[in-house]
């Protein structure tokens, strides 16, 4: 059957006519420059000077962990490939028998290994790509047949000819115990090529295999950059969100203020405004909940956030803690430096200002 094809595709038919074995190999490989022998110095005649030569285009020898066979079709004239930690919270470490990605928590908030697993599916449905086999304990994936088409010969009245390339590939996802940094590796576990149907008898090389998986380990990188980008930029937009806050007065209970917030993101916002309303703090325990800070008596400042009122506390050191409230919230108490509550008199006083920093959206950056 007559095929529809337009010149400009016949013109890149042609010139794009070379099988990956072809790319890999130095042209006119059949003629015999590797036996081409080096010519000798100039012989000098006796009586003359011997001019001084240049070493700077000398060739160095060859290494003893050379493969001096590896000449004609046989060398690969491709660069190596580099590996490229794009994503944000990744670095190389590279060993002799394959090549890790190291990978570190951007978010205490996030289990590492469930993200990696996560963002990992996400590439694989991205990419049409089948799971054979997933394993979270064991922190394995494996893929199915990867395929990807070359048409080496169009052709204008029938079939094109098509060069196949197939691949299944393992990853492998270990994140040590402490749970903030681990390793990402992905292993070549099966290879064919075919030509026009034919099955190809290749018989990869160690480097074969290294360029391979450095390529799709490439390609894994830059999704879970984009998606880390995304989570990092979300986590920033929230933690720009204000928090509400309310005060608790009641009858039998000493005076607190409650935010709509999880301890974590109140602690985080708190490190922000408490310096804002002139508050130093001085030390910190997460653990216990608690910030330790100092008040200095700086009227100017006091009667920017409360006008003509007098300083609602007075100078000294104090102590704020935080507990875990009902339904996601945070209670957050002013204490003196003997541990003791306030009075219900202060904590109101210093309230008004202290929720208007705190219900404050900030500017993304």
């Amino acid at each position: 059957m007559l095929k529809q094809i337009s010149p400009l595709i016949l013109v890149a038919a042609v010139t794009a006519c070379s099988t990956p074995i072809d790319r890999r190999q130095a042209n006119d490989t059949d003629q015999n420059y590797q036996d081409l022998t080096v010519e000798p110095q100039l012989i000098i005649p006796e009586g003359l000077n011997k001019p001084t030569y240049s070493k700077e285009y000398d060739i160095p020898a060859v290494g003893s962990k050379v493969d001096q066979s590896l000449v004609g079709k046989k060398l690969d004239i491709r660069p190596p490939l580099q590996v490229l930690p794009m994503a944000e919270g990744t670095r190389v470490e590279e060993g002799s028998d394959n090549i890790k990605i190291v990978v570190e928590s951007i978010d205490n908030d996030i289990d590492l290994k469930q993200e990696l697993f996560e963002v990992l599916k996400e590439y694989f449905a991205s990419k049409s790509i089948s799971l054979r086999s997933e394993d979270f304990e064991k922190g394995t994936l494996e893929t199915d047949w990867i395929e990807s088409d070359q048409v080496i010969e169009s052709s204008f009245w029938g079939s094109d000819k098509v060069y196949k390339l197939k691949q299944r590939y393992m990853y492998h996802v270990d994140v040590r115990p402490h749970g903030r940094s681990g390793n990402l590796t992905i292993d070549l576990i099966e290879h064919e090529e075919s030509y026009d149907g034919d099955l190809q008898d290749i018989l990869l090389s160690g480097e074969d295999k290294r360029r391979y998986t450095i390529d799709r380990l490439n390609d894994s990188i830059s999704y879970i950059s984009i998606e880390r980008a995304k989570a990092l930029k979300a986590k920033r937009l929230k933690q720009s969100l204000g928090i509400d806050v309310d005060l608790i007065t009641a009858a039998e209970e000493q005076a607190y203020w409650l935010a709509d917030a999880e301890f974590k993101r109140t602690w985080d916002r708190l490190r922000i405004v408490l310096p804002e309303m002139g508050f130093e703090i001085v030390d910190m325990d997460s653990n216990k909940g608690l910030l330790y800070i100092n008040v200095s008596d700086d009227s100017g400042f006091w009667s920017s956030l409360w006008g003509d009122k007098e300083l609602p506390i007075e100078a000294g050191s104090y102590r704020i803690e935080l507990k875990d409230g009902i339904d996601d919230k945070t209670e957050i108490h002013l204490l003196n430096a003997k541990n003791e509550p306030l009075s219900n008199e202060v904590v109101t006083a210093v309230y008004d200002g202290f929720s208007e920093l705190m219900e404050e959206d900030r500017k993304v950056r």
